[in-house]
């Protein structure tokens, strides 16, 4: 019984017929001259060794002959069968070039197609797949992964094809050549598919290793990475040292393991490939010398120098071919380890979309409001002036209802995973142009709400209502095209300052991303900058403070132009003084929407309409500031600091 450690890799057929439709069904033409060209390669050096044998048997004895009889003897033929090889030579030459130009082509054309198709993938997960995968593991995706993909596609598969070609031609002109000395180059293949068997499936288990190991080391890394300032502040260097060097040894591990056998193929191969040639000399010569008459499928003939010398070409180039091929089995192992694990990212469940309500845009022409194809707005104090929900009814009938952000959370549960609920039976009632605050400890379930309302995450229990309908029967697009959030980590794009707070809106002119800088208070310091808005940032912005960045998310969020507004701790990277100037365009921004604010500093949400108070997934408080006070529970003592939030 064979035990797992010892256990060859199995190959996923599934993985490799999906790869081959990336590789060869866009590029049917290109593959037929490739396979025409190497087949031409594979037939030129198979010649080469034949006429071996013809220009001993041929020219060279017979010219020997006529020069020990005294005569001179003519060496035209003999120059122009040179010439001849010399051609034959060149054909293979441009064939080899043809071929190599071509696979360039289709490599780097399959990688694009595979990458464009993971990252269109990507764009239709669920937040759920990000939150529990590391952003290094998917990322090696993109890079290892593909990296194996194209060491196999550009040089393990047309040299499997060049050498099965070779294999095949050579084995034919060793028939021609000789049956008995073929029986000999058989048994020393025999030999070598017990080596390749041996030292293949151990290898192929560590280079499989190698790769899952080189995701967790590229996950590590990007943690570490993310996570600097905090390893620096609580002094964690060295634990962050001790870490990465277990898993980059085991790295090492499993790689070294791997390459041991697999360095181990090429000397082996090529020790019996020198058994295999000394052997052939041996026994062609003893044959020659005792007269045993040659057996080939052209027929019978004898033993002499052209034919020993020619067989010892073929078999080395049998043997050459069939050591490569040996040699590629672990490129072939690790391509279709990366193979399963990019298939199994594009195989993931997509974001399910099973709305059939949509927002449309409606515009007024000749005093009637008609429906518009594009998404725009204009802007203006008064949002969302004219767009409406559509909805189709299963008659055939159309119904129209103005947006104006009424949003109903009835008796939601609602857990990450199923056997943890982490809402248990909340209710929220928010009219539009409410704002509505969640006060509670970290874990207590506010962001979790507001990624229910956008359907980052579908509810178990219970039901979510945006203007009285079921958020379950919108479309997400539309949904989320309705709601303008502002989140406590803000993420910006390489781009200008305008492309970033654009983003809210691809299609918002200039002077609406003036006007939503201006509403944020961000125009201020955008002046400041050495282009203004036209300021390329990169890394996430890095050349800004985190004020700063916070600010350009706020103005995002304005050019969006949305009736609902979340803002998730939305002030908490700004300082006292810079929330001071924000506050008033806050203010401003949620004028007339339907606001969800997270906050920790109370002072933010006093004028909120409606204040809950969450522990621990429970609406324990609800009420205004005053009344909340007056009732001097949780929230009581959360403002006058007899309970801190934690």
């Amino acid at each position: 019984m064979t035990s797992d450690k010892n256990k060859r890799p199995s190959i996923n057929k599934g993985a490799i017929k999906r790869l081959f439709g990336y590789v060869f069904k866009p590029h049917k033409l290109k593959w037929i001259i490739v396979i025409i060209s190497i087949i031409i390669s594979a037939l030129v050096g198979v010649v080469g060794s034949l006429f071996i044998k013809t220009l001993i048997n041929d020219y060279i004895d017979p010219m020997l002959e006529v020069s020990l009889a005294g005569y001179s003897p003519d060496f035209a033929p003999l120059i122009r069968a040179i010439l001849f090889m010399i051609v034959i030579y060149a054909v293979g030459i441009i064939a080899n070039f043809v071929y190599q130009r071509i696979m360039v082509k289709i490599v780097q054309s399959t990688l694009r197609n595979i990458r464009n198709d993971m990252f269109a993938k990507m764009q239709h997960l669920p937040i759920r797949y990000f939150d529990t995968h590391t952003h290094g593991d998917i990322m090696s995706y993109y890079t290892n992964d593909t990296d194996t993909l194209e060491q196999m596609i550009g040089q393990t598969l047309p040299n499997v094809l060049s050498s099965g070609f070779t294999i095949i031609f050579t084995f034919v002109a060793m028939l021609t050549t000789s049956i008995y000395l073929t029986l000999v180059v058989i048994l020393f293949l025999f030999i070598m598919m017990r080596v390749v068997k041996s030292v293949g499936g151990k290898s192929g288990k560590y280079f499989v290793a190698q790769q899952q190991s080189v995701a967790k080391v590229n996950g590590y890394i990007e943690e570490m990475i993310n996570g600097q300032k905090v390893i620096k502040v609580f002094s964690h260097e060295k634990n962050a040292i001790e870490g990465f060097e277990n898993i980059n040894g085991e790295l090492r591990k499993n790689a070294y393991t791997a390459n041991k056998y697999a360095n181990m193929f090429m000397p082996i191969m090529g020790n019996i490939g020198y058994f295999q040639y000394v052997a052939i000399a041996i026994l062609g010569s003893a044959l020659a010398i005792l007269g045993v008459h040659n057996l080939s499928i052209t027929g019978v003939s004898v033993f002499n120098l052209g034919v020993i010398s020619s067989f010892l070409l073929l078999s080395k180039s049998f043997t050459q071919p069939v050591a490569q091929l040996s040699s590629q089995i672990n490129s072939v192992v690790m391509a279709m380890a990366g193979a399963e694990r990019i298939f199994k990212f594009m195989d993931e469940e997509p974001e399910t979309n099973n709305g059939y309500v949509t927002l449309v845009n409606m515009t007024e022409v000749n005093g009637k409001m008609v429906e518009t194809n594009e998404h725009t707005h204009i802007w203006r104090s008064t949002l969302f002036p004219y767009t409406t929900l559509f909805r189709s009814h299963s008659d055939g009938t159309v119904t129209y209802t103005l947006v104006k952000g009424d949003v109903v959370f009835e008796n939601v549960n609602f857990g990450y995973v199923p056997e943890k609920v982490v809402l248990h039976d909340v209710s929220v009632y928010a009219n539009p142009g409410q704002k509505v605050a969640f006060v509670g400890a970290t874990g207590a379930g506010k962001t979790t709400i507001t990624n229910l309302l956008n359907r980052f995450y579908d509810i178990a229990d219970g039901k979510i209502r945006y203007d009285g309908i079921n958020i379950n029967k919108i479309k997400k697009e539309d949904l989320r095209r309705a709601i303008g959030i502002v989140l406590q980590d803000t993420n910006l794009f390489t781009g200008t300052v305008a492309d970033n707070i654009r983003y809210g809106r691809l299609n918002a002119t200039d002077e609406e991303v003036l006007a939503a800088a201006k509403l944020a208070n961000a125009d201020d310091f955008i002046q400041r900058l050495p282009d203004k808005y036209d300021t390329m940032l990169t890394s996430d912005g890095a050349n800004l403070s985190q004020g700063q960045r916070q600010l350009l998310s706020i103005a995002r969020a304005a050019v969006a132009d949305t009736p609902v507004m979340i803002l998730d701790e939305a002030t908490s990277s700004i300082d006292t003084r810079t929330e001071k100037l924000v506050q008033k365009g806050t203010d401003e921004l949620m004028n007339g929407r339907t606001v969800f604010v997270i906050a920790h500093r109370l002072s933010t949400i006093q004028n909120s309409d409606v204040i809950l108070v969450l522990d621990h997934g429970e609406v324990i408080e609800k009420g205004n500031h005053d009344s909340l006070i007056n009732k001097r529970g949780k929230y009581y003592q959360l403002y006058t600091g007899k309970f801190e939030l934690e």
